[in-house]
């Protein structure tokens, strides 16, 4: 089966009400996700954190943890620890806004409950190119000249 975009967010949208409708009974009690990027701003190949803070009167430990998406794209499902945090490290290849959810899978004492943040990814900067003239070892580093204008005269003298 190939998945088309519309395909996709039906999966994910299928994914999402399974886990905040199905995952925690009647009896269970609210909770509240937050999420955080930290940098909220980065360049793509950088590494960004993503931490989810689940509050909730009971535990929130146990179940199937917190499971981040990048828009459509299932990126990890992590267990929630004893101060009901959930941690992932993303690093993006692409630029542009990508819009992060965090979603809490509930237990049989907390409701699921989800949450999202923006990460804005910028391109990576251009290198700077060799400065002009000529280089040994490596241009930039230790032993960098120009060559301007050389000129060699040589007399050549014969003897009669």
């Amino acid at each position: 089966m190939r998945i088309t975009p519309r395909r996709g967010r039906l999966v994910v949208a299928t994914a999402l009400a399974a886990v905040l409708g199905l995952a925690s009974p009647a009896w269970a009690v609210p909770s509240d996700t937050t999420v955080v990027a930290a940098p909220q701003s980065a360049e793509v190949g950088t590494q960004v954190q993503l931490t989810a803070t689940v509050d909730c009167p009971a535990t929130a430990t146990g179940g199937l943890g917190v499971t981040f998406f990048d828009g459509d794209v299932l990126l990890d499902t992590v267990p929630v620890n004893a101060n009901g945090q959930a941690s992932h490290t993303v690093t993006f290849t692409t630029a542009g806004s990508h819009e992060i959810t965090a979603a809490y899978n509930g237990t049989a004492e907390c409701d699921a409950s989800n949450d999202t943040t923006i990460v804005q990814v910028t391109s990576a900067p251009t290198p700077p190119g060799p400065p002009p003239g000529f280089c040994l070892l490596a241009c930039g580093g230790l032993i960098n000249f120009s060559v301007g204008d050389i000129n060699n005269t040589v007399t050549i003298s014969k003897d009669k």
